[in-house]
């Protein structure tokens, strides 16, 4: 410990100024002092010897003590023992004189913890394992100790054991002792460490810990209350650290980091992510069209018709795939997605197949480069809703043609890609006359378009932008306002939020701030295309489910009513007509 601590010691820079020379001092004392202490190599608490994982050739005839749990047990002859080390193989004593370990180490069910002592001995010729690491070696035991009986476990403790997600939620203490849970969850901890390890020490950024409490902001996602025992006064908890980021650079902490907690109070939206390859507006070339569909569609404001053609996808995709994706997108997103085969015998009953021209059907060729064996998928509808319908099925179509076999992306491949020039504004879906954040209202307008803020602020591009990776969205950040006027002016006359919200951070900006920006890392989809794991639940040792539950406690939970009094709120319920439609409750401030 001394030794960790005196090269963190070494590697500190030694602050200047009166003010800091006392605890420097005694930081110094107590490290001479500490120097000095003799300090045993295991404490009293410490129950083995060595890990599992450890052992080898090297150790041979070492007398050690191991504790894991029994991961399976062979003829009543050998068992393994596993930590989060590794695995390591242990001899079961055959004698009768062993006869009280032999009972403890054959009748404790798999998954029971128990501590074994022996002797670090050679496998027999031939029967080394090269795949385990530990595979040279076993253990021949002497003494062993049944420390926890494992009861009769919900499903077994190995990754290719098929487990639904609520089954693995409800049981996560259970599913992270699976492999590839502590892999994920390992690789998680290294990684972050790399990251602090690059920002701090080779860039001098500083790691602050921002509030969990705070108040309400205005725009964004919306946020989780927390009651406080003034009356009718809560707490929010910070959907991003966004404002302290910003005041910080105006405390002069130029370049700041943290990991930290988001909260937010939403289900999964549809991913705001554009696609950039692939997505074809063919709206022009059925401006005449007879199909009712079209012609509705491009009859309203930003309506469009749009196409994507997947290479190969009739030899490939089955005709129940292509009925999925229909109903994926009619699901998600109340679209109707319309195949077309360049083989007439393949077109399976398509509405558009059957209307489409020759001119019309040369000119899908000519403009999506069609070869015979591909499919073309066509929507209409809403600009911005045809383009992220179809980046979704782009991604659908590609797991599905990698089921089948064809190598599209190499998992070993890491491809960037920044996206920049987004609207500092979009309509809001449930007022279109009104504008709200593209991003957040704190980012700047790009300075060639500032004079439209006051004229066309719906024509106002920003200094925002994402990180893609793979095609998938790993951070995004911007320039922020550092102007006073400015950002009061765009919360204000533009988004029509109450500006007396944000009075300190106005206030602050006021008081010379510099020009300033920053960028939020999704660290747990980050974690995700680094692991391979499907869902970023993988990457997190105890997630929420798709509903925002905790299936292991299930939170969140009712409290007593005599609890709620210090907070003057109570549980309005829903009538017993409202049950039938609806589980959720409101609670209002006591009078």
């Amino acid at each position: 410990m001394f030794c960790w601590l005196s090269r963190l010691f070494r590697g500190l820079s030694r602050p200047t100024g009166r003010t800091t020379q006392p605890f420097w001092g005694f930081l110094s004392r107590s490290l001479i002092l500490t120097s000095q202490r003799s300090i045993p190599e295991l404490s009293s608490f410490v129950a083995r010897t060595n890990t599992c994982g450890e052992l080898r050739s090297s150790h041979l005839g070492q007398e050690v003590t191991l504790c894991g749990w029994i991961q399976y047990r062979r003829q009543n002859i050998f068992l393994v023992l596993r930590d989060f080390h590794g695995l390591v193989q242990v001899v079961i004593p055959q004698d009768e004189s062993a006869a009280s370990v032999r009972r403890i180490l054959c009748e404790a069910p798999v998954e029971s913890v128990v501590q074994v002592s022996g002797t670090v001995i050679s496998r027999p010729p031939g029967q080394e394992n090269p795949k385990m690491p530990t595979g040279e070696i076993e253990i021949k035991v002497k003494t062993a100790k049944l420390l926890n009986s494992c009861k009769k476990l919900p499903f077994e403790i190995k990754d290719f054991v098929k487990k639904t997600e609520t089954l693995r939620l409800q049981y996560r203490y259970l599913d992270l002792r699976g492999a590839q849970m502590q892999y994920n969850l390992r690789l998680r901890s290294q990684m972050v460490m790399k990251m602090r390890e690059y920002l701090c020490n080779l860039h001098g950024f500083v790691d602050i810990e921002t509030p969990t409490l705070f108040k309400r902001t205005p725009g964004g996602a919306k946020e989780f209350v927390v009651p406080s025992r003034e009356p009718g006064k809560f707490y929010s908890l910070p959907q991003s650290p966004q404002q302290f980021k910003q005041l910080l650079m105006v405390g002069g902490l130029d370049r700041y980091f943290q990991i930290a907690r988001c909260y937010r109070d939403e289900g999964s939206r549809p991913d705001r992510q554009p696609e950039f390859t692939q997505i074809v507006d063919i709206s022009d070339m059925f401006r005449r069209t007879e199909i009712g569909y079209l012609q509705d569609a491009l009859s309203k404001p930003q309506g469009t018709i749009k196409a994507m053609c997947v290479p190969e996808g009739a030899k490939y995709l089955k005709r129940k795939d292509i009925e999925s994706i229909r109903k994926f997108a009619a699901d998600h997103f109340n679209q109707e997605v319309l195949p077309v085969f360049l083989k007439a015998s393949r077109n399976w009953n398509s509405l558009l197949a059957k209307f489409i021209t020759e001119e019309q059907g040369l000119g899908l060729i000519r403009l999506l480069g069609i070869q015979e064996e591909d499919v073309v998928l066509v929507t209409a509808g809403e600009h911005k809703k045809a383009c992220s319908l179809l980046g979704k099925l782009r991604l659908e179509c590609a797991d599905l043609l990698e089921a089948r076999g064809v190598v599209l992306r190499d998992p070993a491949l890491f491809s960037f890609l920044w996206v920049v020039d987004f609207p500092l504004f979009f309509p809001k879906e449930e007022h279109p006359q009104e504008l709200e954040s593209a991003h957040h209202p704190f980012t700047a307008p790009h300075p060639s378009d500032i004079h439209l803020l006051y004229t066309e602020p719906q024509k106002v591009r920003s200094q925002h932008y994402d990180l893609v990776l793979n095609g998938n969205e790993v951070g995004g950040g911007s320039i922020r306002i550092h102007n006073a006027e400015l950002q009061r002016y765009v919360l204000a006359a533009v988004l029509k939020e109450d500006v007396k919200l944000l009075s300190h951070l106005l206030q602050a900006l006021d008081y010379g701030a510099p020009p300033h920006g920053g960028i939020a890392l999704g660290l747990d989809r980050l974690m995700c295309l680094v692991t391979g794991a499907p869902s970023i639940r993988d990457v997190i040792a105890f997630p929420k489910s798709f509903r925002g539950h905790d299936l292991m406690s299930n939170a969140p939970d009712s409290i007593p009513p005599e609890d709620l009094k210090p907070y003057h709120i109570r549980v309005s319920w829903p009538t017993d007509s409202a049950k039938e439609s609806s589980l959720s409750h409101s609670c209002h401030p006591e009078s």
